[in-house]
């Protein structure tokens, strides 16, 4: 029956008392920055609290904005809130003004980037670079500038309280200033900062006591702090455990507990290839040294394994930050017991991390809507078309969803006996899975709107013709292009197309070589080495699965050290052998012998025929996705979305 709850989860929506604030769920949508929604003078903007206000109104008990900036020295992102100055209320009450109109605790988090902030000139404790993504030596900061900054944690925190803030959480986590000080591989200090345990927590000590004082009593204060940096000589769970119980002493009224830094493995937002849930054991374990509450993270997508959580005690609430962004409606969605209607986080990390590291503004693959909320505040329903989808790949599916819920009546033909396009494909190596779940997700919707998808059909004039379409959209994919290079036709090894191989239409041998270096040409090396192949992946270019974001790429090529896996790039081939190639690598000539199977993956052309059918006839005809010319998921379904909104 509609709007019968299939599950309960009592647990997950259960009420919680944090120090002396009252938060009607367990469900609390973290930090994250996702570098949009602030002006040029600083202040945020109605982009950003109509983001904010869209997951209030889905009902989650609880929101933490993505890292406000205690200093100007810092910013993480260009675009995260400033709140160094009394000039930045005005604007912050605004926001909070309207996230209060949901029931929804609103805090923000109290963030200074050290050295890993985008600035060019970046302070830490002792002048060591970050590890990964950001460069350059930052400057070590002076006992000075030490003392001025934790003034600049409590004069942040009072302003965030008269802006209207229920609570303020500070940051203290994945390789950030505090963390910096805390972590003795990046602490370097022979001061009253640096050294022994008692020193490098100093400054988070005294960053609290500034706050409390300046807030007063009862003002709610969390900490969000590594279980484990995951890195060499970082901050260890055994750290965490030891510093838990001092941090509840002070009064901290809860302990949000995360892991990694940038450059640790695994890294602090991980792919597909982690497992849910894959920080929880460290929060189970501080939530054995402490009586306040606990919030896990990491990678939990599901409400009901987020509700196993807190039934078995692992935890006292569950923080779901990317599955925040993919569905906004995600705790009415489950409240309601409708989780099969929740659009999942499919982890690859693509619109979010991806684009806020390489200072873009973030969104979501599964819902292009992140951060332009406050333009589709009222749906716009156009008058109603009669379209024709050809394609029921990621993007035909998608754009026949948007467009049938702008008002449109939908047909999607698909010529194999199954929807998912290529996507099938790329669910099928290892660690990979979840790309599918973007697929059925999109087929339950399109059931759930009654559009008819007719499979086994290649379409033709006089079938168009029947159906009389207003407007052709052409979503029929790509397929692999055949590389022209003088001798790969005549050698004594098995040729294969990565689809067939991927299909299991072909089965190579036990000694294969990869020719191509791309996302699909790594993921089938995986996948072969994995059924017990040796594999030798040859690639042309100079970088491996640039397709692929950073931090999901990080775990395949991690996955890749493994033995029976060599990788080769910017290489140049030489020529075939019988049974073998000869190739050109750092300026040394390389043969590989005795290889049976050679796996082409370099690259995919458009396929588009049908194209000439509706131009014949008349009719209005787009070509988006991998149709047009090929490309990811997050680009295929941004262009679906926009293309469905437009018609």
């Amino acid at each position: 029956m509609a709007g019968v709850r299939i599950l309960p989860l009592e647990h997950l929506f259960s009420p919680i008392k944090l120090g002396s604030m009252l938060v009607k769920n367990r469900l609390v949508m973290p930090p994250m920055s996702l570098n949009f929604g602030v002006d040029e003078d600083g202040c945020v903007t109605e982009q950003h609290w109509e983001y904010l206000a869209a997951r209030a109104r889905g009902g989650t008990g609880m929101i933490v904005v993505g890292g406000g900036a205690v200093h100007p020295f810092g910013l993480d992102l260009p675009r995260m809130p400033p709140i160094w100055s009394d000039r930045f209320i005005g604007a912050l009450g605004k926001m909070t003004e309207v996230i209060h109109r949901y029931d929804t605790k609103f805090g923000m988090q109290l963030l200074h980037g050290g050295r890993q902030a985008y600035l060019g000139e970046k302070v830490a404790p002792s002048p060591i670079p970050a590890l990964a993504v950001v460069k350059g030596v930052p400057r070590e900061l002076t006992h000075a500038e030490i003392r001025e900054l934790v003034n600049a944690y409590g004069d942040t925190a009072l302003r965030c309280q008269r802006a209207g803030f229920d609570f303020v959480e500070i940051h203290a986590a994945h390789g950030y200033l505090i963390t910096e000080f805390l972590a003795s591989n990046s602490n370097l200090r022979q001061d009253e900062y640096g050294g022994s345990f008692e020193n490098r927590i100093r400054l988070l000590i005294e960053i609290i006591e500034d706050i409390k004082t300046k807030t007063g009593p009862g003002y709610p204060i969390g900490v969000r702090i590594n279980g484990e940096d995951y890195v060499e000589g970082g901050w260890t769970l055994t750290d965490t455990k030891r510093l838990a119980p001092l941090l509840e002493q002070l009064g901290i009224d809860w302990l949000h507990i995360s892991a990694g830094i940038y450059g640790s493995m695994p890294v602090t937002i991980p792919s597909m290839y982690s497992d849910h849930a894959c920080f929880l054991h460290l929060a189970e374990e501080i939530k054995k040294s402490v009586s306040i509450p606990v919030i896990a993270v990491g990678r939990i997508k599901n409400p009901e394994l987020a509700d196993r959580i807190i039934r078995e005690g692992r935890a006292d609430m569950v923080a779901m930050g990317r599955a925040h962004l993919a569905d906004p409606e995600l705790a009415k969605k489950a409240f309601e017991g409708r989780i099969a209607d929740i659009s999942p986080c499919i982890g690859c990390c693509k619109g979010c991390i991806e684009r806020a590291l390489a200072l873009e503004e973030a969104t979501c693959v599964m819902n292009p809507e992140v951060g332009r909320e406050y333009l589709f505040k009222k749906k716009d329903l156009s008058k109603s078309k009669r379209i024709l989808v050809v394609g029921a790949g990621p993007a035909g599916l998608s754009v026949a969803r948007m467009a049938v819920l702008h008002g449109h009546k939908v047909i999607i033909l698909e010529e194999s006996s199954q929807a998912g396009g290529m996507a099938r494909l790329a669910s099928i190596p290892p660690g990979r899975s979840e790309i599918m779940e973007l697929i059925h997700y999109y087929l339950r919707e399109l059931n759930r709107l009654r559009v008819e998808i007719r499979l086994n059909i290649e379409p033709d004039s006089g079938l168009i013709a029947a159906i009389k379409p207003d407007v052709g959209i052409i979503t029929t994919g790509s397929l692999p292009e055949i590389p022209q290079i003088a001798g790969l036709f005549d050698t004594g090894m098995a040729l294969h197309i990565i689809t067939d191989v991927l299909q299991s239409n072909s089965t190579p041998g036990n000694r294969i070589v990869v020719l191509g270096g791309n996302m699909a040409a790594l993921q089938a090396a995986d996948f072969l080495a994995e059924k017990g192949g040796e594999v030798f992946v040859l690639h042309r270019g100079q970088h491996f699965a640039e397709q692929m974001a950073p931090n999901d790429r990080t775990y395949l090529m991690e996955r890749l050290k493994r033995p029976g896996i060599q990788l080769f790039k910017g290489i140049s081939i030489n020529e075939f052998l019988e049974n073998g190639i000869r190739f050109i690598w750092k300026g040394q000539v390389e043969t590989l012998e005795m290889i049976t199977d050679i796996i082409l993956s370099e690259g995919m052309r458009s396929n588009r025929n049908t194209t000439e059918l509706f131009e014949e006839a008349g009719i209005e005809v787009h070509t988006i996705g991998d149709a047009k010319s090929p490309r990811t998921f997050f680009d295929a379904l941004a262009e679906a979305d926009e293309l469905g909104r437009a018609l």
